[in-house]
């Protein structure tokens, strides 16, 4: 009875202080993978995914679901970038930290290793680079409306978060146009 009653007292407190509202992946038996897999028929463009470093804040929006990998960071970035690729209605808008590129050896011992397998992942012709904080702004007024993923990883890097903006693959801005030409907007 004491179990029963301490158990629905976690509840009930996780109801009031909103705690059901975080989505982290501790303890369940599902892998970030499967669990990423299983949501990206159900996203859709204006969805976000981001793969961060060790740092990045847990975001307690209803919008934004946190998991966490224990691979390798350059693993996990790759994955995603390969199921980004191989779907067959998104695209993404590849976004880095502005300040990245601003880090150095002296002041961030393995950044060039790190800038040097990101390219091999990513190309840096194909990404975007932004502000950190405006980026984090994004995601948060994203996160109102649209799902946001974030995975977090064990890095242990400043400013290495990958935010992949999610797009519609078989629909984009001039076809969008053409069509309000013709609706006669």
């Amino acid at each position: 009875m004491v179990k029963l009653n301490s158990l629905l007292l976690i509840v009930v407190l996780a109801l009031v202080t909103g705690c059901d509202r975080v989505k982290v992946n501790p303890g369940n038996t599902t892998t970030w993978q499967e669990q990423l897999e299983q949501s990206m028929a159900l996203l859709g463009h204006r969805n976000w995914i981001v793969v961060t470093d060790m740092a990045y804040p847990l975001q307690v929006r209803n919008g934004i679901t946190t998991l966490f990998a224990e691979e390798p960071y350059m693993e996990v970035l790759s994955h995603v970038s390969d199921l980004i690729d191989s779907s067959p209605h998104l695209y993404a808008h590849v976004y880095l930290d502005r300040e990245l590129s601003d880090l150095n050896e002296s002041l961030c011992p393995g950044i060039e290793n790190f800038r040097k397998e990101h390219q091999r992942v990513i190309p840096t012709a194909n990404i975007i680079f932004t502000k950190h904080e405006d980026l984090i702004d994004k995601l948060d007024s994203t996160s109102n409306k649209y799902q946001v993923v974030v995975i977090k990883t064990r890095l242990a890097l400043p400013y290495t978060s990958t935010f992949f903006e999610l797009d519609c693959k078989y629909w984009d801005g001039e076809k969008q146009k053409r069509l309000e030409e013709i609706i006669g907007e």
